[in-house]
C-alpha cells in the first residue's frame, strides 16, 4: 500500500455568478472512500467535476502521481481520464443502439480487461445483457454503468450520485461491490451524494456548507 495519497485537491476555490466554495482541500488515500454531501446548488457536483480532470477550477491544484491535471499536456490527462479515471455520472451516457452486452464490450475493448462475471451478478445484471438499453430500467442502467467503469479497472472511482435511481436495498448491493472493488484493488473512491446513509458508510464525510468543505467523519 503506498503511504503517498493519490489524489489531493489543494486550495481549490471556483465561483460561476456566485462563489461556490473556497480554498478546498482533499486527500485520497488507497483502498479509501470519501462522501461529499451538501444542501442542492452547494457545488457539490461542481467541485467533483474539478477533482476528477472535467472542470479547471478557478484556483487551486489536483495532484495526481506527483502532478496538478490542470497542467500536463492534453493528450497525457486524456490518457489518465481512460486508463486511471472512472467516472459514474448522474446521466449514464450509454450507447442506445446498442444492448447491454455490446456496451460493457465497448468498455473491454478500450481497456483491454475482460469483463468480470461476478461483477455483473453482484449488480444483477448478468441476466439483462442481450436486452436494448431502451428495455432496460432506470436502475438497471445505472448498474450497467457503474459495471462499465469498474470494467476498465480504474485507479480512482468519481460518482456523482451512484445510487440515485435505485431502491434501498439494491443501492446497499451497489455500495458493497464498490468497496469491494477499491479495497480489491488498491484504489480509491470519491462520491457525491444526497444520501446520508450512503455517505456515512464511507470513511470519510465531508460536507459543503457556507462556501468551505468541512469533515464531518
Amino acid at each position: 500500500m503506498n503511504d503517498q495519497p493519490i489524489l489531493q485537491a489543494k486550495n481549490i476555490s471556483h465561483k460561476f455568478d456566485y462563489e461556490l466554495f473556497n480554498n478546498v482541500n482533499l486527500s485520497l488515500n488507497e483502498k479509501e472512500s470519501i462522501a461529499i454531501i451538501g444542501k442542492s446548488g452547494s457545488g457539490k457536483s461542481t467541485l467533483l467535476n474539478i477533482i476528477s480532470s472535467l472542470l479547471k477550477p478557478d484556483d487551486g491544484e489536483v495532484i495526481f502521481e506527483n502532478q496538478n491535471i490542470y497542467t500536463i499536456k492534453n493528450k497525457k490527462l486524456l490518457n489518465i481520464r481512460r486508463e486511471d479515471f472512472g467516472i459514474i455520472f448522474q446521466a449514464h451516457y450509454l450507447f442506445r443502439g446498442f444492448t447491454a452486452n455490446e456496451n460493457l464490450q465497448i468498455a473491454q475493448f478500450l481497456s483491454n480487461e475482460k469483463v468480470d462475471e461476478e461483477l455483473l451478478k453482484s449488480l444483477d445484471i448478468n441476466h439483462v445483457l442481450h436486452q436494448g438499453i431502451g428495455e432496460l430500467s432506470g436502475g438497471q442502467q445505472q448498474r450497467l454503468s457503474i459495471a462499465r467503469v469498474l470494467t476498465k479497472k480504474p485507479k480512482i472511482i468519481f460518482a456523482d450520485e451512484p445510487t440515485g435511481n435505485l431502491d434501498k436495498d439494491t443501492a446497499h448491493d451497489v455500495m458493497n461491490t464498490l468497496f469491494e472493488y477499491i479495497k480489491s484493488n488498491n484504489a480509491g473512491l470519491v462520491l457525491v451524494t444526497h444520501e446520508e446513509d450512503i455517505a456515512f458508510k464511507c470513511d470519510k464525510v465531508y460536507k459543503l456548507v457556507d462556501l468551505e468543505l468541512q469533515e464531518i467523519k
